[in-house]
């Protein structure tokens, strides 16, 4: 029996990506790599291998692209997989 379709709430397409970048988890805490697993023009998937991330953070990206540096807030979390919108430019 199928199951029944998920109805997508994303207003935004998601896109694969899997780039390498930095999140700064806080003042006075090193910047820590992770792996940008997709984007939207609004968000991330991002998995930070192990590192606790808070509900905010700031996203160090490298290269060109449609992914921008700036601040993010947690929207999902499942154990160190999060997807996070985009909420304004670097501080």
């Amino acid at each position: 029996m199928p199951s029944p379709k998920v109805q997508e709430r994303r207003t935004e397409p998601r896109y694969p990506l899997e780039r390498l970048a930095k999140i700064q988890l806080g003042n006075g805490h090193r910047p820590r790599y992770c792996l940008v697993s997709d984007i939207s023009d609004g968000g991330v998937r991002i998995n930070a291998f192990g590192v606790a991330i808070p509900d905010e953070f700031e996203l160090l990206l490298s290269g060109d692209g449609p992914a921008q540096d700036g601040k993010y807030q947690v929207i999902w979390r499942n154990d160190h997989v999060v997807g996070a919108k985009f909420i304004s430019n670097g501080a």
